[in-house]
C-alpha cells in the first residue's frame, strides 16, 4: 500500500517553514530604512535557517526503509554584515561627520529571496494537491 500521508506531512512541514521565511523577509523589507531601533542601533537583517528532522526518531524504523524527513525552522539569526553608511548630515541619527548608519538590508536581495520562498511554497502546495488526487483515484480503483 502506498502511503500518501508521509508526502503530505513533508510538504505540510515545508509549507510552515516557507511561511516563516516569507514573514521574516517581509519584516526585513518593512524595516529597511529603520535607523534607530529599541537598542539604539539600525535594524539588523534576519534570515531563517532550516533543518531536517526524522519523524519518529525514537523508533527503530530501519526495517521499513528510508523514512521521510521533515523540514523545520532551526532558528532565525541576525545577519553579521556591517551596516551601510550614508552621508546625510540633516538626518536625526547622523554622527558628527554627517554619516548615518543604515540597516544591512538589501531590498533587491530580499525580493529575490521572497520569490524563491514563494515558488517553493507553491511547489509544496502542488505536491499536496497531486497526492490528494492520487489518493482519491486509488480509492476509486475498486469501484470500477
Amino acid at each position: 500500500m502506498i502511503n500518501f500521508i508521509a508526502g503530505i506531512d513533508s510538504s505540510s512541514a515545508a509549507l510552515n517553514a516557507e511561511r516563516t521565511r516569507m514573514e521574516v523577509i517581509a519584516q526585513n523589507i518593512a524595516n529597511a530604512d529603520v535607523t534607530h531601533g529599541v537598542d539604539g542601533q539600525p535594524y539588523q537583517r534576519q534570515s531563517v535557517v532550516f533543518e531536517t528532522v526524522l519523524r519518529d526518531k525514537e523508533q527503530s524504523l530501519q526495517a521499513l526503509g528510508p523514512q521521510p524527513k521533515l523540514v523545520q525552522v532551526a532558528r532565525i539569526e541576525k545577519d553579521r554584515r556591517p551596516f551601510k553608511t550614508v552621508f546625510n548630515p540633516d538626518h536625526v541619527d547622523a554622527d558628527a561627520t554627517g554619516f548615518v548608519s543604515m540597516p544591512n538590508v538589501n531590498t533587491h536581495e530580499e525580493m529575490a529571496d521572497l520569490i524563491a520562498a514563494s515558488r517553493s511554497y507553491e511547489a509544496n502546495l502542488s505536491v499536496i494537491r497531486t497526492a490528494r488526487t492520487m489518493a482519491i483515484q486509488s480509492l476509486s480503483i475498486g469501484k470500477r
